[in-house]
C-alpha cells in the first residue's frame, strides 16, 4: 500500500534536528520493512490554529509504501517523540481511469440533432388521449 505521511516539528527545532529526526524515522520504516519513496522539507510555516501553544511549525512530507503494521510503528514513534505536535497519515489509492465515449463526432462532420415524434395530449371528460401529430410541411 502506499501512504502519504506528513508531520509537523516543534518550531523551536533547528533545521538540522528536523532534518535528523526525519532520517530517524526514515530508518524506522526500512526497519518495519516498509520503503520511502520521497522526503520534502517544507520548512516552518504558520498553523491554522495553536497546538501546544506553538503558533507555527517545521513541516515534513513523507511518500512511503509498506503494510499497516508499518504506519502503527511510524506512528507509535511520532506520539512518543515530544517534538512531534502533529501527524497525519493517508492511504493513496490508485485513481480510476474513465473511458472515453467511442462515439465521438469529427468537429467538420455536421450532426443532426433526431427529434422524436410529437406526442400531444389532450383532455376530453377527464379521460386523457395521446394522438400523433404528423410534421407539416
Amino acid at each position: 500500500m502506499n501512504y502519504e505521511c506528513t508531520f509537523i516539528c516543534s518550531p523551536d527545532l533547528p533545521v538540522k534536528q528536523v532534518e535528523e529526526l526525519a532520517e530517524k524515522v526514515k530508518k524506522i520504516i526500512e526497519n518495519a520493512k516498509g520503503n520511502v519513496k520521497t522526503v520534502q522539507q517544507l520548512g516552518k510555516r504558520k498553523l491554522a490554529y495553536p497546538i501546544n501553544k506553538c503558533r507555527e511549525g517545521s513541516y515534513v512530507y513523507m511518500e512511503i509504501s509498506g503494510d499497516g503494521a508499518m504506519i502503527n510503528v511510524v506512528e507509535n514513534s511520532f506520539r512518543l517523540n515530544d517534538d512531534v505536535i502533529r501527524y497525519l497519515t493517508v492511504k493513496v489509492e490508485k485513481k480510476k481511469v474513465k473511458n472515453k465515449p467511442a462515439a465521438v463526432a469529427a468537429p467538420d462532420e455536421a450532426v443532426t440533432p433526431t427529434a422524436p415524434a410529437a406526442d400531444t395530449v389532450e383532455v376530453k371528460n377527464n379521460e386523457p388521449t395521446t394522438e400523433q401529430q404528423s410534421p407539416s410541411a
